[in-house]
Formats: C-alpha cells, structure tokens, sequence
C-alpha cells in the first residue's frame, strides 16, 4: 500500500556528489510535508532538509546548508537530496519522510539508503 522508496546511496570520496531519490506511492502525494531525515551509527536520527506540502523554499540543518539542494516534484510523486562536497561527517543511512497534519497527524518513513564518505 503505502511505499517510501529511497535510492542512489553508495560510496563516494570527500568532496563528491550523489544524488538521493525517493519514490512515493499509496497516499495523496500532494498533501504531504516531505523531509529527508539522517542517521549516523550511534547518533540520534537528525532532520537534514524539508519542503512543505504547498512548496516553496527548502529549509536545511545548518551542517548542510549550501552543499545540499532538496526537490519535489509532485507529478512524479518523488523527492530528491543533490548532495555536493561531501564530507566523512555526512556518512549516514539516509531516509525519507511523508507527514500529513489534516485531517490528522500522519508519518511515513522510507527504509533508507547508506551514503558512506571517505577520506
């Protein structure tokens, strides 16, 4: 039914790219605040980027701000993470988050995709 698929993770050297994808089916799309959430081992899952339902302008955790560019396109029902000049700290399973607040509070989460940065 509900599906948050994430893709693209991998290893890249510091200061390399990758771009994240994440496939939504099952649920009103367009209704939906989506966010990128990521988790290093040992480390607390931490809010990396998120657009609102009606878009406009992302907002990001200042770690990442300037070296990221999260997207959605609402016909295609999918999000996107541009990830720039990687570092070793951004090594983390990355996931992909649907939340509603109307008619009622409602999260979905994706099963994530390992991005992995050497030094």
């Amino acid at each position: 039914q509900v599906q948050l698929v994430e893709s693209g993770g991998g290893l890249v050297q510091a200061g390399g790219s990758l771009k994240l994808s994440c496939a939504a089916s099952g649920f009103t799309f367009s209704n939906y605040d989506m966010s990128w959430y990521r988790q290093a081992s040992g480390k607390e899952r931490e809010l990396v980027a998120l657009i609102r339902s009606g878009g406009g302008s992302p907002n990001y955790v200042d770690s990442v701000k300037g070296r990221v560019t999260m997207s959605r396109d609402n016909a295609k029902k999918m999000v996107s993470l541009q990830m720039n000049s990687l570092k070793p700290e951004d090594t983390a399973v990355y996931y992909c988050k649907a939340e509603a607040s109307w008619p009622r509070r409602q999260d979905y989460w994706g099963q994530g995709t390992q991005v992995t940065v050497s030094s």
